[in-house]
């Protein structure tokens, strides 16, 4: 196996296990990111056999799981005001620019806050070293920008979440022992 199945395989199984994407999806994924040197068939077939082998471990995940728990976190904090997005891009960048975008979608004055983690996030938890999230207030670097951390940390701890964060603004939230487990979404 060259470099680039390597990396083209470690991409694959990173979306799969994410719990976001179809195996439509990474076919998809699969196809952009394909170099003439990389072996297709064995490629595409590496879709399928991690999507099984997903499904299989899934059966003997608990029936609520960090990642359901983080989910209830995010409805309970957009209540509160603060918008919560799952998978927002892949770079912090990505995450701030699909914010402000998803925002402008709603009432102005809906949300003070946001909050969310990328694709970078997402492979981090996935090795086991627990999950950062960034926030903002809607207005940037305000006095009031260290309230939306602090609802974030304060509904992170409601549902048992040990959180490691110095509550300044230029630090993101992390919950250092999370175990990323989601259930695919759209995977039938």
């Amino acid at each position: 196996m060259n470099e680039i199945d390597e990396y083209i395989l470690e991409s694959i199984k990173n979306r799969v296990w994410s719990g976001f994407d179809s195996p439509e999806q990474i076919q998809a994924m699969v196809t952009d990111i394909l170099e003439e040197e990389a072996n297709e068939e064995m490629l595409r077939e590496a879709v399928n056999l991690e999507f099984a082998k997903k499904l299989r471990e899934e059966e003997n995940w608990p029936n609520i799981t960090d990642f359901d728990r983080l989910n209830d976190v995010f409805a309970n904090l957009k209540k509160r005001g603060v918008l919560c997005l799952h998978d927002a891009g892949y770079t912090m960048s990505d995450g701030h620019e699909d914010a402000h975008e998803l925002i402008q979608s709603y009432p102005a004055g809906t949300f003070f806050g946001y909050c969310f983690y990328h694709g970078q996030d997402i492979e981090r938890a996935l090795t086991g070293s627990g999950l950062m999230l960034a926030f903002d207030h809607v207005e940037g670097d305000v006095p009031d920008k260290s309230t939306v951390g602090l609802a974030v940390q304060e509904e992170l701890e409601k549902v048992g979440f040990s959180v490691d964060w110095d509550q300044t603004i230029n630090r993101r939230i992390n919950i250092p022992k999370f175990d990323w487990k989601h259930r695919c979404e759209n995977c039938g």
